[in-house]
This record gives C-alpha cells, sequence and structure tokens, in this order.
C-alpha cells in the first residue's frame, strides 16, 4: 500500500540568477556564524570543561546564539508559545527537517539524541559532537548503558531532546512515537526526579508554496533541501509550542507516557494529515 512518505516532494522551482545570488549571500553568512561559532565553541569549551565538567554554562548559550542568528540570516521567523521547563528532565518533539535543530536551538538550552550514525556525518557529525549531542545505538543490548549516559547528562543538568517518531516527515503530520527511548526514564534514579516536555514544531509554508515546503523526507537529499532553502525569494514561519511537563512518575510505564507526549503534540498541529 502506498502511504504518505512515498509521495513526491513538493515540485522544486528552477533557481535563477537572483537564487544563486541568495544562495551565496545566504550560504556565506551562515556558515561564517556557524563555523566561526563552533570555533569559539571549542576554544571557550577547553576553559570550561576542566571547571564545569559535563555541565556548560557558556558554550550552550553560545549555540542558542548561532542557532538564532542563522534563522535570521535565512529568514525564517520564530515565534514561541508556552514555557521550557525549569526542572528535571528531556524534551520530545514532532520532527520535520533538519530545520528542526536550529528552531529546537534557539529556544531553549537543549542537547540533542542522535542515532549513532549521525557521528560520522561530514560537517553535520562534527558539529554534533561539540555541540553535545548524546549518540546512541538503536541495539537493545546496550540499554543499560544507554540509561546510565542519559543519567550521567540529566545529573549535569542537560535537557535532553528526542524525535520518538524516529524519522523526518513532511510537517503535516505526527507519526506513532516510538516508546523505546521512553524507557530510559523509568529506573529509579530518574523517575521519581524527572519529568518529560512534549514540544509541537509547527512551519507555515512562504504564501505560494506547498504547504509542505519545509518538510525533509523520503529520498530527498539534504544538499537539494538546503539549496532550496538558501534560494528561496521569501520565508514562512516557525512555531515552537511548549506543552505542560509530564512527571513521568505519574505514568504507568513507557507506553503510557509515549502516548500522552504524542497527544499533547499531535494536539497542536493546526492540520494533521496522520
Amino acid at each position: 500500500m502506498t502511504g504518505w512518505n512515498d509521495a513526491a516532494p513538493p515540485p522544486a522551482r528552477r533557481i535563477g540568477p537572483g537564487g544563486w545570488f541568495r544562495v551565496v549571500l545566504r550560504g556565506s553568512a551562515m556558515a561564517l556564524v556557524t563555523f566561526g561559532g563552533l570555533a569559539l565553541h571549542l576554544l571557550l569549551r577547553l576553559a570550561e570543561r576542566p571547571v564545569f565538567g559535563l555541565r556548560r554554562p557558556v558554550t550552550a548559550r553560545l549555540t542558542r546564539a548561532v542557532c538564532r542568528a542563522d534563522l535570521a540570516i535565512l529568514g525564517l521567523s520564530r515565534a514561541t508559545s508556552g514555557q521550557p521547563m525549569a526542572g528535571h528532565g528531556a524534551i520530545v518533539a514532532n520532527h520535520a527537517s533538519w530545520l528542526d535543530i536550529f528552531a529546537l536551538n534557539a529556544c531553549d538550552l537543549v542537547y540533542f539524541v542522535a542515532k549513532a550514525e549521525v557521528r560520522g556525518w561530514a560537517g553535520i557529525g562534527w558539529l554534533a559532537r561539540a555541540t553535545g549531542t548524546v549518540f546512541i545505538n538503536r541495539d537493545p543490548r546496550e540499554a543499560a548503558a544507554q540509561k546510565a549516559l542519559f543519567e550521567a547528562r540529566l545529573d549535569a543538568g542537560h535537557r535532553l531532546l528526542f524525535f520518538p517518531e524516529g524519522t523526518s516527515t513532511d510537517g503535516l503530520r505526527v507519526l506513532p512515537f516510538k516508546t523505546t527511548l521512553f524507557a530510559a526514564f523509568f529506573t529509579p534514579h530518574l523517575r521519581e526526579t524527572c519529568a518529560i516536555q512534549p514540544v509541537t514544531v509547527i512551519y507555515t509554508a512562504p504564501k505560494g508554496e506547498h504547504r509542505a515546503f519545509y518538510g525533509w523526507w523520503g529520498e530527498m537529499d539534504f544538499a537539494g533541501h538546503l539549496l532550496r532553502m538558501l534560494a528561496a525569494p521569501r520565508h514562512g514561519a516557525v512555531e515552537v509550542v511548549f506543552h505542560p511537563p509530564l512527571p513521568v512518575a505519574g505514568f504507568a510505564d513507557r507506553k503510557a507516557l509515549a502516548r500522552a507526549a504524542e497527544d499533547a503534540v499531535r494536539g497542536a498541529m493546526p492540520w494533521s494529515d496522520s
């Protein structure tokens, strides 16, 4: 049976001279901000790590500033509603594209959880490692080590962020949440102290563009999607909605917690084809 993710992506517009000018202008500015910020980040981390260990009171704020600047350069307006939680725990969000990383980092001090393969991706893997991403293997035999890693990072005051759908989408739906990573929060040490905060990321396409303009799914390649974002004559908006945190202790098991988080994320979507 054909599913939504088998559908062809929105037709790509031909990039004309004006588009290539925007690619060069925006791309150069974003590269300067991103990799200049990375160089400064690495220098600051040399002083920060011996004093604060896993905690990153300075470099996490630098990451947030860089992501805000990159969104401004791209021309994607940003809005938030609700409040990031102040307590101990993690964040879960729907996943539309690589732009989510900029949008979510721009709104809160978070550390992403990513599959181990991302560590080896050109450019992206380097940035992910430098900014404190937690890399995991989706292997049940490593569950104990994974839980210990989560505990160490949460005890250091980090708010971990993961995408329970397990893949990116067209941005028009919320897929069923996979429950595997939720299990890590049911250890005795974490269950009584942690909460999970659901977050909905909502993209509004530029006027005249397909409503799935920002989605990145299926066989779409990163380079092509990036070029389309850089070349666009105008951009739309992204809204990040923070929902009330869900205390882990209030749920019987990971499936109940994942279902409640999924319902909260889906409930804020202005449309949903899920």
